[in-house]
């Protein structure tokens, strides 16, 4: 490690430290005039009646002013639910913008300071590591000794990594109002994007694609020389800061819907819930447009990008799931499981969370044409169960909390409803295959090895058998590292693209005996 990379390391450190210290910071104190311009009509007496005991009162830090709330509401509904009273309980969770409209901390005067001795330092650090390693490496892609690294192979620098990210998930996901100053650093950013104050959700959005970015630079350098992965790496940072991040943020700006071209049923479970509906319908040509633009991804777009190029189109050039796997997971990509028993837990896995979606939507779309008569309010509670367990158990604190323990595709491996959907198509229908040259494989086991997706390349390869493994989503790594030039991605004709394990060897096919 060279002085500038452990000046990188010590920046990253620093600046994550701080991360970790400023939603600690400042006190709170709550009013009746934020209660009011907070919470909704309906709720308007009722909130002032219950947190009367906390107005004019300061709070040294999160902890307290968050436990005296949570005591109040939930003692206040244990009430009502306790009597049956379920049309009284406050279902609508006011922590997290009374937290922020009550705090009251350095962070809110000098946002962009906290912004860059934290995130900023992160950045820079990352930077000051990645980059000499430019100058100082060779061209070709290097994997030296990730089995002895106590970061990448399950050592305690991935243990504390990986728990790091899951408790980081858990709060972002359940208990934002933990999280307020750092949205308050980034309340400037947001306001310029959308005009909107910011939210949890822009946070992490800016997180998210930041480190795309950031770990980008790390793929072209690890992957310099190889022009597949690096066209591939840079669309991949592209469609995330500007379709993902940008584009939906300047749209609410423009006061339209929020919208991400490129996110698609059933990732997009919610799609077609009707407040995304009717915010779509009364919007006029634009979100009637975005409505069409929606459906023919789900009918059209899919189907007919998966036949010629395979899942490789969405999940390796273009979803942002998929480019925090290939960019911030890289480093954890051979970790993921190759058994067998893995590949059958993957199948029904996968396929049931495809079949929960597609049960939910179908109730939810018979539910909003008949008035919301014949469900009820059974739909918004197959809503909330799964937006729980698939939507942020499974996609954010296991999907990606997960890098350091199963690897980096775990949620597009095992839960990525849309993978699944994908997979069926390239599995049956598709021109793509990665074709094998079984003659000149010498079985090194690179290709299984650095398979993010748990397919166990090598048997293919010393069969030269065709892989149209459903679960593959063509990131062509297990080519780059191939020293014998034994994988190909291929898109060709259909015929011929299942192939009968023949060994190649020049021009000649041997054919084996099942």
């Amino acid at each position: 490690m060279t002085f500038i990379q452990r000046i990188g390391v010590f920046l990253f450190l620093a600046g994550l430290l701080i991360f970790s210290g400023i939603p600690f910071l400042g006190e709170y104190m709550l009013t009746e005039e934020q209660v009011i311009s907070l919470t909704k009509d309906i709720h308007q007496d009722n909130m002032k009646n219950i947190l009367q005991p906390m107005f004019g009162k300061v709070y040294s830090n999160s902890f307290e002013f968050l436990g005296e709330f949570n005591s109040l509401m939930n003692g206040y509904n244990d009430v009502l639910k306790a009597e049956s009273k379920w049309d009284q309980v406050i279902w609508d969770d006011y922590s997290f913008p009374l937290a922020k409209a009550a705090l009251d901390s350095p962070v809110q005067d000098l946002p962009f300071l906290f912004l860059a001795s934290s995130i900023g330092l992160v950045i820079l650090g990352g930077l000051f590591y990645i980059l000499p390693k430019f100058r100082d490496e060779p061209s070709g892609i290097k994997n030296n000794g990730i089995f002895h690294s106590s970061m990448k192979n399950r050592g305690w620098l991935g243990m504390i990594t990986g728990s790091y990210l899951i408790l980081f998930y858990v709060i972002l996901y359940w208990f934002p109002a933990y999280l307020v100053n750092l949205v308050w650093m980034v309340e400037p950013i947001s306001l310029s994007l959308s005009g909107n104050p910011a939210s949890q959700w822009f946070l992490y959005g800016l997180i998210y694609t930041l480190a795309i970015l950031v770990m980008g630079i790390r793929m072209f350098r690890k992957y310099r020389g190889n022009r597949y992965q690096e066209v591939r790496t840079a669309s991949l940072m592209f469609f995330q800061t500007a379709f993902a991040f940008l584009i939906p943020e300047i749209l609410v700006l423009l006061n339209q819907p929020y919208f991400d071209f490129k996110n698609i049923w059933p990732l997009d479970y919610s799609f077609f819930y009707d407040y995304r509906i009717e915010s779509l319908t009364s919007s006029g040509a634009i979100g009637m447009f975005m409505l069409i633009w929606g459906i023919l991804l789900i009918v059209l777009g899919v189907p007919l990008f998966t036949y010629f190029y395979g899942k490789r189109w969405y999940c390796s050039w273009v979803c942002g799931c998929g480019g925090l796997a290939e960019t911030v997971g890289d480093p954890y990509r051979q970790l993921s499981d190759k058994s067998l028993k893995s590949w059958k837990i993957e199948q029904y896995l996968i396929h049931s969370v495809l079949v929960l979606a597609v049960v939910m939507t179908v109730l939810t779309i018979v539910n909003y044409f008949s008035s919301f008569g014949l469900l009820g309010n059974v739909t918004n509670q197959l809503h909330s169960f799964y937006g729980f367990f698939i939507g942020s158990a499974f996609a954010g604190v296991v999907g990606t909390g997960f890098y350091p323990f199963m690897g980096n595709r775990v949620w597009c491996r095992f839960g990525c409803p849309l993978a699944a959907y994908l997979g069926l198509v390239q599995r049956f229908k598709s021109r793509f295959r990665i074709s094998t040259n079984g003659g000149q494989c010498i079985s090194c086991g690179n290709c299984s090895t650095y398979c993010e997706m748990g397919i166990d390349v090598r048997w293919y390869a010393q069969r030269g058998q065709n892989i149209v493994r459903s679960s593959c989503v063509g990131c062509g790594v297990c080519a780059s590292v191939c020293p014998r030039g034994v994988l190909k991605l291929e898109n060709g004709p259909e015929e011929g693209r299942i192939n009968d394990m023949p060994i190649i060897i020049g021009n000649d096919s041997i054919k084996l005996n099942a």
